[in-house]
């Protein structure tokens, strides 16, 4: 066995360990599953919070895009700044309110607010129809992380599939506990990871961060600036503000405020967490040595160019700590989407249809899920020909569609009704299931449009349109009752 994979067999064992270790003295009701018994102070949190940034979008699919985009992958660098600035208001609202009814997943918000077990089961397909893209591109990104920090000594598919075992075994012993010591040890080590890599190889590449865009703008030029069409100013602006919007609507993000032990640790987090934005520029810096040094990849294949610039730039111990560091940004999230969607499943799909099921009894069956739900997402993984920022960018078109009965749920009393509530979700939700099933696109509906408009991001229309018909029935829907 190479040194690399020795490090990275370490890493993993080192989360299942601590996944252990957090669930000593703790019995693993629903409530400590889930929310951790609603205890974790700012630290946790954040790192929690964080969790969801510093994924393997963010360690391949960024470097990826700056290697095979360019300007556009930008966009990654903007949202998560405009996201903190809006939790500062967002959640501690919704901590407040979950809180005080005891809730243990987004679903749970809305069939309280709204007085609705269906809207609540709606809420829940959504949310579990938005988590399979991210999930499987956690495991394809597992994949590709230890195949080629392994160099090649294990498969895609292989890699793939162990991965999923840890995977399931680390959710089901230790739930959000487990992820929250994990991303202790992630964070330290991607920090460390992303900004030593991306000071080093623009060095040791071109001698430098100048010499190296000043070749880039030598060989590729217009590729550090968005195109008059396709990813243009009109795509990064509504693309920005999708995935901004939608940052805290991910179920698992969502559900990881109620682990908070006070509203305060939310402001706290929100003044801290934009400056976190700025390591994304050294794995930017990554992607853009890796063109210069590694040129050629297209399509999927971008996403390696991270791993493969390191493997030829550093000594296979090296290798070994940045595909540790990719696999821990992979099992934390990775962990989170998993535990959330076996938790909505449990709760708000099946305790609905079966009213009778006790909490142990949801707890029980959400554990008894893992794996299945993991398979699935395995076997999308191996068959799926994606790049990651779209699989992220799907997610993000379906879950930012809760946002605005979200918000619209904060109030003492709701200003739409649950009728309205479910229009509006569905009505956005199949805009986007019909544009990406058909494989159609605004600019092929109208061709002669201005590309200011057809190259918005077609999430960003379908919450317009999801706004107006939320808006529109709830007015009705109130004007019956009122009549009634």
């Amino acid at each position: 066995m190479n040194p690399a994979l020795l490090i990275i067999a370490a890493a993993g064992a080192l989360a299942l360990t601590l996944g252990l270790l957090a669930r000593r003295g703790r019995a693993m009701t629903l409530e400590q599953w889930t929310v951790g018994g609603r205890g974790f102070g700012a630290l946790f949190v954040f790192l929690l919070m964080a969790g969801e940034i510093y994924t393997t979008f963010t360690f391949l699919g960024g470097s990826g895009w700056a290697y095979g985009k360019g300007g556009p992958a930008f966009y990654i660098l903007c949202y998560g700044t405009l996201a903190f600035s809006l939790s500062y208001f967002l959640l501690p609202a919704v901590w407040r309110i979950a809180t005080r009814l005891g809730l243990h997943s987004q679903a749970d918000f809305f069939t309280r607010r709204y007085d609705s077990r269906a809207l609540g089961v709606v809420v829940s397909l959504v949310g579990v129809t938005a988590i399979v893209p991210y999930l499987v591109l956690q495991l394809k990104g597992l994949g590709i992380i230890v195949s080629e920090a392994s160099y090649g000594a294990l498969p895609v598919s292989p890699a793939v599939w162990m991965s999923v075992v840890v995977l399931v075994i680390y959710v089901i012993v230790s739930g959000v506990s487990g992820s929250a010591w994990t991303a202790v040890v992630k964070d330290v080590l991607i920090l460390a990871v992303a900004v030593t890599i991306g000071l080093l190889l623009p060095w040791r590449v071109s001698g430098g961060l100048g010499p190296m865009f000043a070749t880039i703008a030598r060989d590729h030029p217009g590729f550090l600036t968005l195109p008059a069409r396709g990813m243009s100013l009109s795509w990064f602006i509504s693309t920005v503000l999708l995935s901004a919007l939608g940052f805290y609507m991910w179920p698992h993000t969502f559900a990881s405020s109620y682990t908070a032990r006070s509203e305060d640790v939310f402001r706290k987090n929100a003044v801290v967490m934009p400056l976190y934005q700025l390591v994304l520029l050294f794995v930017f810096f990554t992607g853009f040595a890796a063109l210069v040094r590694v040129p050629g990849l297209t399509g999927s294949a971008a996403d390696l160019s991270l791993l493969r610039i390191c493997k030829l730039e550093f000594a296979p111990w090296a290798v070994g700590v940045i595909g540790a560091a990719g696999v821990l940004t992979a099992l934390v999230p990775g962990s989170m989407l998993l535990m959330t969607a076996c938790t909505i499943l449990a709760k708000n799909v099946a305790g609905t249809l079966s009213p009778s099921l006790d909490e142990r009894s949801i707890g029980r069956l959400a554990r008894t899920l893992v794996p299945a739900v993991g398979i699935g997402a395995a076997l999308l993984a191996l068959h799926g020909g994606s790049t990651l920022v779209p699989l992220l960018l799907l997610g993000y078109s379906f879950v930012t569609q809760l946002l605005p009965s979200l918000l619209a749920s904060l109030p003492e009393r709701p200003r739409a009704t649950a009728p309205g509530a479910m229009a509006g979700i569905l009505t956005g939700v199949t805009v986007v299931a019909a544009v990406q099933l058909s494989g159609t696109t605004l600019p092929k509906l109208f061709p002669g449009w201005p590309a200011a408009i057809t190259d918005l991001n077609i999430g960003v229309v379908a919450l317009a349109l999801n706004v107006v018909v939320m808006l529109a029935v709830s007015t009705i829907t109130r004007r019956v009752r009122a009549a009634a």
